[in-house]
């Protein structure tokens, strides 16, 4: 089964996104705090990581740093799911190595037929 974790310090959007995974038979593991993040993800290898920009203990675009420059997780692909929506921020996103940077508000049928597309479908 494909592995998803997401991390946000919102418990709605990790509820929706969660819920919305599970309905396509997604393993979908919630984070409320970035701080121990980087050793889940080393220790559940997902295969794709959703998380948010702005969060209390460590922003999403430095977990994004400390995952793409750990060989053992590096290729796991991120998702930056934020309210930061200017074109600097989407830019320094990307270059972080995010592949898809999302704006909230959104969609959860699209969000997960972009997780579908990146995972594969099986």
């Amino acid at each position: 089964m494909k592995k998803v974790i997401v991390i946000d310090d919102e418990p709605f959007i990790l509820m929706m996104i969660a819920d919305k995974l599970k309905t396509a038979k997604i393993d979908v593991i919630t984070l409320r705090e970035s701080k121990n993040a980087l050793e889940i993800i080393r220790n559940e290898k997902p295969n794709l990581v959703i998380l948010d920009w702005m969060m209390p203990e460590l922003s999403g675009i430095d977990l994004c740093n400390m995952i793409k420059n750990d060989p053992d997780i590096a290729a796991i692909p991120i998702f930056m799911l934020t309210a930061k929506g200017q074109d600097s921020d989407e830019q320094l996103g990307l270059q972080c190595g995010v592949e898809r940077y999302i704006t909230k508000p959104f969609s959860p049928k699209s969000l997960l037929d972009m997780v579908k597309e990146a995972i594969g479908n099986e």
